[in-house]
């Protein structure tokens, strides 16, 4: 791309650069900021938007507009506040992330997963899995309000490390002070954190635990394993003395950098089989969204079974994918075929399950025969001849699944309809 003279600009941002964030930006897609601008929209005069865009960024006189408040439920209670910046905001982040990504990826820890190009939060389940199998007690860490009480000042002392480029750091600063703009239209000032919601928050977020928490763990604790995915991390230990040491070092050095760890949610877990005779009062916890407990496993030729300490989709992320499944409400629609319900519900389904039957799979059949289940609500709705009969209904979903197996993306997996 032609790159116009730079005359009378404070910042170099080579306008490809620009143009490259649009089309991430594009792909992921999501909600209209506080401006009410969706993709479409910036879309309808992209030359314009990311001229103007460029122009601001280059001279310095860029500011970023406030970042609308979403109250997202958590799956234990409470209430996930995201901050959703506006498409040119969301722009320029993209922008600066990649621009600075390059440059940390490098350095940061072989046991950091979150959000890093090449890793996967299965990953970190792997190894998470791996780890328990050799060690016998996990520090579970929660950390109290990551995202809400990141110091400012640590956060930019992290990034300017790792560039030279002056526009990514006075860029950073505006957005970390970037108004919130909740739901009744006030402007609520930030002094300390990095909404979640914005392209540039899980990187600087990642960088600051690379300093706060990786590089510290592999200075004062070289033997001990861990794995961390973004704020959540999980520690292994070889006793219960060694494990309350390090959770009360951890917690001393969270709190140097303006940190809490929650205290009814970080704990010690023992982690149970059958070859660990001992006993302790908490024996599973959850990570990624996978609940590792003591689980009945077989050997490799299936004649002996034991007990051992596996993960398995968690019973909450269960019951959220089983309402969602409720929400919709496939016995109101009978004016579509089968075939249109499973392009509609397949690409959901399918992440679903590439998801968590990647260990313990059958775990998710509950999850499999609950859609069943309302296929065949959708089936009686729509066939009169099955109306007054669920045995009827489930002989012919049955017989559905027998001459084309592979229609629903969860009938891959071997169980019985009912």
């Amino acid at each position: 791309m032609h790159e116009p003279k730079l005359q009378g600009k404070s910042q170099v941002i080579p306008r490809q650069l620009l143009w490259d964030a649009w089309l991430k930006v594009k792909e992921n897609g999501g909600a209209a900021g506080p401006d009410g601008q969706t993709i479409e929209q910036y879309e309808a005069k992209l030359k314009d938007n990311l001229y103007r865009l460029w122009n601001r960024m280059s001279s310095g006189s860029y500011f970023p507009g406030p970042v609308r408040a979403v109250e997202i439920p958590k799956e234990k209670g409470g209430i996930r506040v995201l901050g959703i910046p506006n498409v040119a905001d969301r722009v320029a982040q993209t922008a600066a992330v990649m621009a600075l990504e390059p440059e940390v990826e490098p350095v940061f820890h072989d046991d950091s997963y979150g959000y890093r190009p090449g890793r996967s939060p299965l990953d970190a389940v792997k190894a998470c899995r791996e780890r328990c199998l050799k060690r016998d007690w996990v520090v579970d860490l929660d950390i109290k309000s990551f995202f809400d009480t990141v110091p400012f000042e640590l956060i930019l002392r992290a990034v300017a490390r790792h560039t030279d480029q002056k526009w990514i750091l006075l860029y950073v600063e505006r957005w970390l002070k970037a108004p919130v703009k909740k739901a009744d239209g006030t402007l609520a000032e930030r002094t300390r954190g990095t909404p979640q919601g914005g392209p540039v928050s899980p990187l600087i977020a990642n960088l600051f635990m690379h300093y706060a928490f990786d590089t510290w763990m592999s200075r004062n604790f070289p033997a001990i394993w861990f794995e961390r995915f973004s704020d959540d991390v999980v520690a292994h230990c070889v006793s219960e003395r060694q494990a309350r040491f390090v959770r009360e070092a951890i917690g001393r050095r969270l709190a140097d950098v303006g940190l809490e760890v929650h205290p009814g949610k970080t704990r010690l877990v023992y982690c149970k089989d059958s070859r660990r005779r001992g006993s302790y009062e908490t024996v599973s916890f959850t990570f990624c969204g996978y609940l590792f407990r003591p689980r009945k496993a077989y050997s490799k030729t299936r004649k002996t079974a034991f007990t051992s300490f596996l993960p398995a989709v968690a019973p909450g992320k269960l019951t959220a994918m089983s309402r969602r499944v409720t929400s919709w409400q496939l016995q109101r629609r009978t004016s579509l075929t089968l075939n249109d319900l499973a392009a509609e519900m397949n690409p959901v389904l399918r992440g679903w399950l590439t998801y968590f039957t990647a260990f313990y799979q059958t775990a998710v059949i509950p999850l499999c025969k609950r859609v069943d289940r309302h296929l065949m609500r959708w089936a009686r709705r729509k066939y009169k001849r099955l109306k007054h009969s669920q045995r009827r209904a489930r002989t012919w979903l049955n017989g559905v699944r027998k001459r084309a197996p592979g229609l629903f993306a969860h009938w891959r997996l071997r169980y019985t309809t009912w």
